[in-house]
């Protein structure tokens, strides 16, 4: 009786022992095997590739980039909301589902149609004078 216990608390005391080293191992091999010194382009903000050139502060972005990015995140986060509607269609009548789905989808048309109406989805044309 006493080495049925002692055997179950074996596979806690080995699993918790693994959990432990697959925590730290990273952590120490990264010690050991990174470069002591730093190079100075190791220290630059990394730009694609490209070198940088001066300051981040230097830079304005158009307007036109955010709306982009909110009308993005809006889509991106309404077609989350797609799946567990996908994955609840067979527990709910065709014909209604399918109206669920067209109605929300509708929305989602509208929110393009009032974005395109109002010109977020043209470009200003920015060349400069020689």
């Amino acid at each position: 009786m006493v080495e049925s216990y002692i055997v179950e608390y074996m596979y806690v005391w080995v699993l918790l022992i693994m959990g432990i080293i697959c925590g730290v191992a990273p952590l120490l091999i990264s010690v050991f095997f990174a470069p002591r010194h730093l190079y100075s382009k190791t220290r630059e903000t990394y730009e694609c590739g490209m070198d940088p050139y001066g300051t981040a502060w230097n830079i304005r972005f158009d307007i036109s980039y955010y709306l982009y990015a909110l009308i993005f995140l809006a889509f991106d986060v309404d077609v989350l909301y797609l799946f567990p509607v996908a994955t609840a269609f067979d527990k709910v009548s065709a014909a209604r589902g399918i109206s669920e789905i067209l109605i929300f989808v509708g929305i989602l048309s509208l929110a393009i149609v009032y974005a395109w109406v109002k010109g977020v989805f043209t470009w200003p044309n920015r060349r400069k004078a020689c």
